[in-house]
C-alpha cells in the first residue's frame, strides 16, 4: 500500500497496490531485549549504553537512571537538562513497594499575575525568563541518590562530561527537533551561541560539543547537588534571570526541596496501573482507562474504528477533567478519589455516543460523585521509571550562562484566571504534563512512559490497552500505531498512517477530523518501558523506533 501524505482526512489520497503475501509474520519491527541481567532502555544509544556501564560496575537502578539523564541532558538538550522537573515512580524489589519522587518546581515568589500585567502581558508567557519557575531535577537525582545510590555520586558523570567536551554525533530525531524548534532560540544571544554553532543548527552526524555544559557538569559532579542551589551554578542562574528582568532569588534556589509521594492507583481489567498524583497530569491516564473499562474491548482489534472511536472520546472527558482540576495539591484540594472513581467513570462513559463525536466536551463534577522518560532496572530487580523535561522544545529559550542549559518555561502552563485552581502564584508549583507509569499483574512489573506534553496521558492509556486488552508484549504495544490530541475540545485528531484505511473512513464517518501522519512521528510521543518477572527474574525491555534509543542490557564482567 502506498499513501500520499496528507494534512487532514477530508478525501482520500490512497493508492492500493497488489503485494503478495509470504505468511503472517510480526507486525512489529523491533524485538524485545531480554537478560537475565539489568537493562535501560532511553531514547538516545549513547544514554543507554552509560547507564548500562553504571550496571555493570555495580550500580542501582537509580545510578543508572542519574547517568543516563545526564547524558540526555548533553545530547537531547532541546528535551531534557539540568534547568527542568522531574517524576520518578520507582520499584523496589526486595519489599515490592512503590515509592513517588515529584521533583518539580514551583514559581519565583516575586513572579504574579499583578507583576506580568505591568510588563504587558495580558496572558501567561510561554516562553522567555517570566515562564521560568525552580528547576528541581537536580536536587531530585541528589535525593535519589541518598536513598537508592550504590556508587560514589562523582561516578555517574563522567559519560556526560565527555560526550559534552569531545562532543557527539547528532542523531536523526534529535536533529529534526533541533531544526523544528531553532526558532525559539534566536531570542537570546547565549543560546544562540551554543546551540547553534556558526548560526546554524547541526547536521545529521555533525559532532556536537558543549564545553560550558561539561564544566557545569564537573562542578555538580565535584561538588554535589548543592552546587545548583547554593553554590556557582546557582550564581549564574540568578546573573542570567537578573540581566533578562526575571524575578528568580537566591532564597528561591535555596529554599527548593523535591517531595517523596505516594503513587495513586486504579484497576484495570484484572492489572493495576500506577500513576503520580498532582501536580502530574497522570490522573488523566487512569480516569481514561476507567472509561474504557465500562465497556468490553472491541473484538475486532485495536486499531478498528469501534475501539479508536472509544479511546479517543474517553481521551476527551478526561482531558476536560484534568484541565479543569488539576493543580498544585498543596495549595489547591484536587478530586484525586473522585476522579478515579469507577462510578464516575459510568457517569461519563455514558456521555459516549459510539456512532458520533463530540467536539464540545464539558468537564465533569467529580467532587459531588516535550520531554525525556527512560526505564532502568538493575540486577536485584529494583525499577526505576523516570522522566525529565524542559516543557517546550528548548524550554523558555534561554541558557543560564555560562552553563549551557537550557532553564525550563514550565511556567508556561500556570493560567491568569483567578477562578482556575492552576491560577499563578508565587511559590507554586504548575500544572505538569510529564508522567512516570507503572502495572503490575502476580509476577509480571511494568515501567513504561511515552512523552509529548499533553500527549502523554491517552498514550499510556493506549499502550495499558494494547497490553492488557488485546494481549500484545511491551515492544509491540509501544510500536503500534497511535493517535493523539492536545486538547478535550473540536473533533481533530492526528493518527498515525499505519492505521488501516477502513478504520480511518469510518472515524471520518463519525464525525473525527483526522490529520494523517507518517508512520512514525514524534508527535505521538517516544517510549521505553521495561517488564520484571519476579518469579523467573527475567527482564524484557522495549525502546520506541519514534526516538533514536534502544535498549542496552547490563554487559557481564569476569
Amino acid at each position: 500500500m502506498m499513501i500520499c501524505e496528507c494534512a487532514c482526512f477530508s478525501a482520500f489520497c490512497v493508492l492500493t497496490l497488489s503485494v503478495p503475501l509470504f505468511g503472517q509474520g510480526r507486525n512489529y519491527g523491533r524485538s524485545m531485549v531480554i537478560s537475565e541481567q539489568g537493562i535501560a532502555a532511553t531514547s538516545q544509544t549513547l544514554a543507554s549504553s552509560a547507564a548500562a556501564q553504571i550496571l555493570a560496575k555495580g550500580g542501582s537502578a537509580a545510578d543508572a537512571a542519574i547517568a543516563a539523564n545526564a547524558v540526555l541532558a548533553v545530547v537531547e538538550p532541546m528535551k531534557t537538562g539540568l534547568g527542568g522537573d522531574l517524576f520518578v515512580i520507582y520499584w523496589e524489589a526486595n519489599t515490592g513497594k512503590l515509592v513517588g519522587l515529584n521533583a518539580s518546581g514551583p514559581a519565583p515568589k516575586g513572579l504574579s499575575p499583578e507583576f506580568l500585567a505591568k510588563q504587558g502581558f495580558k496572558s501567561m508567557p510561554q516562553a522567555g525568563i517570566h515562564s521560568f519557575t525552580v528547576p528541581g531535577a537536580v536536587e531530585g537525582w541528589g535525593k535519589m541518590h541518598q536513598r537508592y545510590g550504590k556508587l560514589p555520586w562523582k561516578d555517574l558523570f563522567q559519560s556526560a562530561i565527555a560526550y559534552a567536551e569531545q562532543g557527539f554525533p547528532v542523531t536523526e530525531a534529535i536533529q529534526e527537533s533541533w531544526a523544528e524548534e531553532a526558532g525559539r532560540l534566536k531570542n537570546d544571544s547565549e543560546s544562540m551561541r551554543v546551540f547553534l554553532p556558526g548560526g546554524k543548527v547541526p547536521k545529521v552526524g555533525d559532532v556536537f560539543k558543549n564545553p560550558d555544559i561539561g564544566h557545569a557538569l564537573r562542578v555538580l559532579a565535584d561538588q554535589g547537588p548543592t552546587a545548583f542551589y547554593k553554590g556557582g551554578i546557582a550564581a549564574a542562574i540568578l546573573k542570567t534571570s537578573h540581566e533578562l528582568g526575571g524575578t528568580m532569588t537566591a532564597e528561591d534556589l535555596a529554599d527548593y526541596s523535591s517531595e517523596w509521594v505516594t503513587p495513586i492507583s486504579s484497576d484495570y481489567r484484572g492489572w493495576k496501573i500506577y500513576e503520580l498524583p498532582p501536580n502530574s497530569q497522570g490522573v488523566a491516564a487512569l480516569e481514561m482507562l476507567n472509561i474504557m473499562e465500562v465497556t468490553p474491548a472491541s473484538p475486532l482489534g485495536p486499531f478498528s474504528a469501534p475501539e479508536m472511536h472509544k479511546r479517543i472520546e474517553a481521551m476527551k472527558l478526561a482531558y476536560a477533567d484534568v484541565r479543569r482540576y488539576n493543580a498544585d495539591p498543596r495549595v489547591f484540594k484536587v478530586p484525586v478519589d473522585g476522579l478515579v472513581s469507577k462510578d464516575y467513570a459510568k457517569k461519563r462513559a455514558a456521555l459516549i455516543d459510539p456512532l458520533h463525536a463530540h467536539c464540545d466536551v464539558p468537564n465533569g463534577d467529580p467532587v459531588g460523585s516535550n520531554t525525556t522518560y527512560l526505564t532502568v532496572i538493575d540486577k536485584d530487580g529494583n525499577m526505576a521509571s523516570w522522566i525529565e523535561s524542559v516543557y517546550s522544545e528548548f524550554g523558555s529559550g534561554i541558557t543560564a550562562e555560562g552553563m549551557g542549559f537550557i532553564l525550563q518555561n514550565r511556567g508556561a502552563l500556570f493560567s491568569f484566571d483567578p477562578h482556575s485552581p492552576n491560577v499563578l502564584a508565587g511559590g507554586k508549583r504548575p500544572f505538569h504534563t510529564i508522567m512516570p507509569g507503572f502495572m503490575e499483574r502476580g509476577d509480571q512489573h511494568i515501567g513504561f512512559g511515552i512523552m509529548g506534553g499533553a500527549n502523554q496521558p491517552l498514550a499510556h492509556a493506549q499502550f495499558v490497552s494494547n497490553i492488557v486488552d488485546y494481549g500484545m508484549n511491551i515492544q509491540q504495544a509501544l510500536e503500534a500505531p497511535r493517535f493523539t490530541k492536545k486538547n478535550s475540545g473540536g473533533c481533530d485528531v492526528s493518527i498515525e498512517v499505519r492505521v488501516p484505511t477502513a478504520t480511518l473512513q469510518q472515524l471520518s464517518e463519525r464525525g473525527h477530523e483526522i490529520r494523517i501522519r507518517r508512520e512514525y512521528t514524534q508527535e505521538m510521543g517516544r517510549g521505553q518501558a521495561i517488564l520484571h518477572d519476579s518469579k523467573t527474574k527475567t527482564n524484557y525491555a522495549a525502546s520506541d523506533p519514534r526516538a533514536d534509543g534502544e535498549a542496552i542490557p547490563e554487559p557481564i564482567v569476569r
